[in-house]
């Protein structure tokens, strides 16, 4: 854009200071002084050789009047020459100080001193345009990372206001930036990232019991202003495979030393039995050894089974991936079940890219837990006088790029969730402990995660399984 043709509007609508108004005025009677003074010596010559000639006195007249009228358009011309360049020059100087980098002056040309301005100031244009897209795109290309980035990241003032936050933190907070902005670290329960000292574990209350976040802190100011950048790091699935790695050796190291222990004492006490009843011992000795000998082999028997059931964890295969339909998978989960009916609610069809075997052991692990929720509840219903009908459902939902399967029941609820991923914790008298957390391996091997929760609407307890949606391969 030409600024000649709109030097008048965008001079109109930029509100100059009186101080320059009153030098441009100075400055424009200066040059007009200077050009009235440069040509009164020739203008008074010319007048009176005008006046000396022998016409008459109408003539004299008129030839003088179109002299000073000359001399008069020829002054302004000379001013308009010199002040409108110089004003074009300031409407463009005018723009780029507000950031308006589409003005360039005319006349711009080389051995030429208004000229050579006018390149050097649309030179500076150009550089501050290629300036502003670069800063404009990489603005842009900044904020793209940090709402990619799958962490959640806070900005606050000195008075700990929020002043920017990504996607991650959006969904940790669960609201939208425009809810979230202008909040105080208190309003928005995250004092505890100010109190904590830098790379230090905390707990947040939006998230799952089991949950534990590095904090990151670091110092930054804009425009002059110093602010507090938080990023918080999910070290959650990190410390949970240093622990199953932990407990896997272990289970080995275990497994092995009382398998070798297990193995002679089971030999020696079925050799044992096998030799009763003795005919020099009396009948209740007999009887004795021999129940005795059943205990020992019973009981080393179920020790045995008791130590290949942990051994699962520690030998679980990786997933193999491949088509599945997920309906048909829940039907088969569900008719296992045979103490209750599981119900199965409609949803559209999906196809998964899952390993069915390890998924289906996940479900009916889940189902298993959940129908003893429920005939425990209803039991102690029964006992109250209460009606409670026991009742399971499955059921699935689709989120952006992930797919939740969900198992719910109406059963005690969780009354220590914060346990509830520990290995070997149980609360069934014969529980072992390894239900949930081979589930939760299973589903993070897909790189997915479980969370559970009591519900909101009733009594009972919510198993989200949230896995990636992988839609199968097109067949060409």
């Amino acid at each position: 854009m030409d600024s000649s043709s709109g030097g008048d509007s965008k001079s109109a609508a930029r509100t100059p200071r009186p101080r320059s108004r009153r030098s441009r005025l100075l400055f424009e009677k200066r040059i007009a002084l200077f050009a009235v003074l440069a040509a009164l010596p020739g203008i008074a010559f010319g007048t009176i050789l005008l006046w000396t000639q022998p016409w008459t006195r109408d003539v004299k007249i008129a030839l003088t009047a179109l002299e000073f009228f000359l001399w008069l358009v020829l002054t302004l011309a000379l001013l308009d020459q010199i002040v409108r360049p110089l004003q074009t020059l300031t409407n463009v100087v005018g723009a780029l100080r507000e950031e308006d980098y589409s003005f360039r002056a005319r006349g711009a040309v080389a051995n030429d001193a208004l000229g050579e301005l006018a390149l050097e100031i649309n030179a500076l244009a150009d550089i501050l345009t290629e300036q502003r897209i670069q800063t404009i795109e990489a603005t842009a290309l900044l904020r793209r990372v940090v709402d990619e980035i799958d962490a959640p990241l806070f900005t606050f003032d000195p008075d700990h206001i929020l002043r920017l936050v990504n996607a991650a933190g959006e969904r940790l907070l669960q609201q939208p930036s425009a809810r979230l902005l202008g909040k105080t670290a208190a309003e928005l329960e995250l004092n505890a990232c100010f109190e904590a000292r830098n790379e230090t574990l905390v707990a947040l209350p939006y998230s799952t019991p089991n949950a534990r976040w590095m904090v990151r802190q670091s110092s930054f100011r804009q425009n002059g202003v110093p602010h507090k950048l938080i990023v918080l790091s999910d070290v959650s699935r990190a410390l949970r495979e240093e622990e199953r790695s932990a407990w896997q050796r272990l289970i080995r190291v275990l497994g092995h030393e009382l398998n070798n222990s297990l193995a002679p004492i089971i030999s020696i006490a079925g050799s044992l039995a096998s030799r009763l009843p003795l005919p020099q011992l009396p009948e209740e000795q007999n009887a004795d050894f021999q129940r005795g000998l059943n205990i020992i082999e019973s009981r080393t028997a179920s020790l045995h089974r008791f130590l290949q059931s942990y051994r699962r964890l520690a030998q679980m295969p990786s997933p193999t991936l491949r088509p599945v339909e997920l309906r048909p998978l829940l039907e088969r989960v569900a008719v296992l079940e045979t103490r209750l009916a599981v119900e199965i609610v409609p949803g559209s069809e999906r196809v998964l890219m899952i390993d069915p075997d390890l998924i289906e052991q996940m479900l009916i692990n889940l189902v298993r837990n959940a129908v003893d929720a429920a005939l425990e509840q209803a039991q102690s219903a029964q006992a109250d006088s209460e009606t409670a009908a026991p009742k399971v459902s499955m059921r699935w939902e689709q989120y952006d790029r992930k797919l939740a399967l969900i198992v719910e029941d109406n059963g005690i609820g969780l009354l220590n969730p914060s346990n509830a991923f520990v290995p070997f914790y149980t609360t069934k008298p014969g529980g072992s402990g390894i239900g949930l957390v081979l589930s939760q391996q299973i589903a993070e091997a897909h790189g997915g995660s479980i969370e559970l929760a009591n519900r909101r609407d009733t009594r009972g307890c919510t198993v989200k399984v949230l896995l990636p949606y992988r839609p199968p391969p097109k067949t060409p």
